[in-house]
């Protein structure tokens, strides 16, 4: 829901705000550390993926990593203001930016904006998620949607009814958020499958060791038996590791 028509709501946004400075501030850092994907989405419908670089909250100034060739970074600056949203697990944080300037140094160039005085989380979905078993290696395989003749075979790392997150390897050439991957084939099991297509809303990256990045998908048009086959599947998996953890 935009924020406006939240604002609007019953309650408003007040329980979804940030608005301290330290608080603020520990999030950022946690974007920043975390090199977490960022998509900053002007009014006219741009949308520019970047990282961000500093936050400095004494000087009121946030630094992200721009590439001036990038055509979308030129639309984004045709504006002066954007939404910026990532995702931290099931978080969703978004926050307004104004001021957006592309900062040209000696060896990189960086796209700055005023230090947000509030940000907002949100949880993204009420489903619950499941992590695969040890033994159990769910699969999606799909074709890769800049190469066609690549065809993809990405661990499955958690589930949903509503989605899943994949695990990218560092070695296959890097998926856009926005992007509708078609005809996926979801492996459960040796016997258990269904196809899905799933739109890509981020990726983040995960432990250094894993070599790879994490795509955040959310299912659409999988189909009532398919969620009921995915549901028996959390449920069991549910059922498994309590037993397991007794």
């Amino acid at each position: 829901m935009p924020l406006d028509a939240m604002a609007a709501a019953p309650g408003g946004l007040a329980e979804f705000r940030l608005g301290t400075r330290s608080e603020i501030a520990t999030l950022l850092q946690r974007l920043q550390e975390g090199n977490v994907a960022l998509n900053l989405n002007a009014p006219h419908g741009t949308v520019y993926a970047t990282t961000l670089w500093a936050a400095d909250a004494a000087r009121g100034v946030l630094s992200f990593a721009a590439d001036p060739c990038d055509t979308a970074l030129q639309g984004l600056l045709e504006g002066d203001e954007a939404v910026a949203v990532a995702y931290l697990e099931n978080i969703k944080i978004q926050f307004d930016l104004d001021n957006l300037v592309l900062v040209h140094g000696e060896r990189a160039c960086a796209l700055t904006a005023a230090y947000p005085h509030e940000v907002f989380r949100f949880q993204r979905r009420n489903s619950y998620r499941v992590r695969p078993l040890p033994r159990d290696t769910p699969t999606a395989r799909l074709r890769h949607p800049m190469l066609p003749d690549m065809t993809l075979a990405l661990r499955v790392l958690d589930l949903s009814i509503g989605g899943c997150a994949l695990l990218l390897p560092d070695d296959v050439p890097p998926l856009a958020p926005g992007v509708l991957l078609c005809g996926v084939q979801i492996e459960l099991d040796l016997q258990t499958r269904f196809e899905t297509s799933l739109r890509l809303h981020h990726v983040t990256s995960i432990q250094a060791d894993a070599q790879g990045v994490r795509l955040g998908c959310e299912m659409i048009g999988a189909g009532h038996d398919a969620e009921r086959t995915l549901q028996r599947y959390i449920d069991q998996t549910q059922k498994r590791r309590r037993f397991m953890a007794g």
